[in-house]
């Protein structure tokens, strides 16, 4: 094992993909620490556009930063070489077929061991399930003779990171860290604690650090589909969940509210429990329950669908040639980001039933096919609001009424329910 002495400095620091997680920690330790921090990604239109100071994620604090901070950037992985602590963050996605996918994880161990010497650190920010760092990167590294806890070290520090929050960023939130080695545990932990004013927790391994990721978006995905499936409950029930989701949260104690929608989307939460999952059945276990789940989050969509067909019924309507827009393509409000968004199915959806689709995102016009909300309401008949983007929130019966719109499925239950319906406008919630 190698002794670090006290006196031990991190002294060049190497970020290998500069997304939401990589380019913000990137500025962070540019900003906050005297190290020398070089950045690496392949996307060289990404790189460009970084250095021309130019943020390409939707994040104010990241874009703030990178009009002050002065780092190295490169699409070309020499840059990385000399490096005390190499910081892996880049993506962990699943396939079509919902296994994970840790192709980028693998492929940015290989760069890293065309330049990994004794003595040098490699941490793994992206979210990852228990044993990958072991099982994983662990033997790529060790193609280079050297042996990990002995020669050279691994550590995890599982992201976090919260797109488009105002409150919560790169710099106040709390982290976990846990290595092969107690002792670059701590200075790494060290090394965090001089640009995060917030706990930095020292964890006793990596599987455990690794579990802790994982079991907090596979904590919300089971809350979400708690509440997800009492919506469809409570629909036939003939009750209002928002309404009983107030009532509960007024207990001081136990009970934490979560709210339903038309799917779950982003980055982490419908992608982190399939590895989970996955993992598990390889060690012989079934998540009966994580996976139950995912079926209901991933249902919703399809439901979704369902109330518009329910509503257009009353007008003796169909969905097939019915002229239906859709308001939204990110997963979250006002964000640009894709990944994983309910609105894809539900787009994919409403296409196959050949309804006469509009789409309307003001951080996709590329993919949308209006240009403005007033544009989308004059072409529909009907309306999904999918994303609770804040332009979105000014739908109101005035302007439903002046675009002669009478259907509105709010898949983010977002807009004034009290207030269309006393207009006379068809209004269905998820659960409300």
């Amino acid at each position: 094992m190698l002794h670090y002495s006290e006196n031990y400095k991190i002294n060049k620091v190497s970020v290998i993909g500069l997304g939401y997680v990589g380019l913000p920690l990137a500025c962070a330790i540019s900003k906050m620490t005297d190290v020398e921090i070089v950045g690496y990604d392949m996307n060289e239109e990404k790189i460009k556009k970084i250095k021309n100071r130019i943020c390409p994620i939707d994040d104010e604090q990241c874009a703030e930063d990178l009009k002050t901070v002065n780092f190295d950037i490169s699409f070309k992985s020499e840059i990385i070489n000399g490096s005390d602590l190499y910081i892996v963050c880049v993506p962990t996605p699943v396939r079509h077929d919902y296994s994970p996918d840790l192709e980028p994880v693998e492929s940015s161990s290989r760069t890293i061991l065309k330049y990994l010497k004794k003595g040098q650190v490699v941490m793994i920010e992206s979210t990852i399930n228990p044993g990958v760092c072991e099982e994983i990167v662990k033997p790529i590294l060790e193609e280079s003779g050297m042996q990990a806890g002995v020669d050279f070290d691994i550590v995890h520090c599982p992201e976090r990171i919260n797109p488009g929050d105002k409150k919560w960023n790169v710099y106040n939130i709390p982290r976990n860290i846990g290595s092969t080695n107690p002792a670059i545990t701590k200075i790494t932990a060290d090394f965090y604690r001089s640009f995060i004013s917030a706990e930095i927790n020292e964890m006793p391994d990596l599987k455990t650090t690794e579990a802790t990721k994982i079991i907090e978006n596979t904590f919300r995905d089971i809350n979400i589909a708690f509440v997800n499936e009492l919506a469809k409950s409570f629909d036939v029930l003939g009750i209002d969940l928002l309404t009983v989701i107030k009532g509960a949260s007024n207990k001081p104690f136990a009970f934490m509210p979560h709210y339903p929608g038309c799917g779950v989307g982003g980055h982490c939460i419908p992608v982190d429990p399939y590895y989970l999952i996955e993992r598990a059945r390889q060690s012989g276990f079934d998540h009966k329950f994580v996976k139950l789940a995912r079926e209901i989050n991933n249902s919703m969509p399809a439901y979704t669908i369902n109330l518009l067909a329910n509503e257009l019924n009353k007008f003796d309507k169909a969905i097939k040639n019915t002229k239906i827009g859709l308001l939204g393509l990110s997963y979250k409000a006002n964000v640009g980001d894709i990944r994983e968004s309910p609105s894809i199915p539900l787009r994919n959806i409403l296409n196959e039933k050949f309804a006469s689709l509009e789409i309307y995102d003001p951080y996709f016009l590329e993919l949308s096919t209006c240009k403005s909300l007033e544009e989308i309401l004059e072409k529909s008949f009907a309306i999904i609001v999918a994303t609770n983007h804040t332009e979105f929130l000014k739908i109101d019966s005035s302007l439903l009424l002046k675009y002669d719109v009478p259907i509105v499925i709010d898949g983010r239950n977002c807009l004034d329910k009290s207030e269309l319906t006393s207009k006379g406008i068809h209004y269905k919630g998820i659960g409300h």
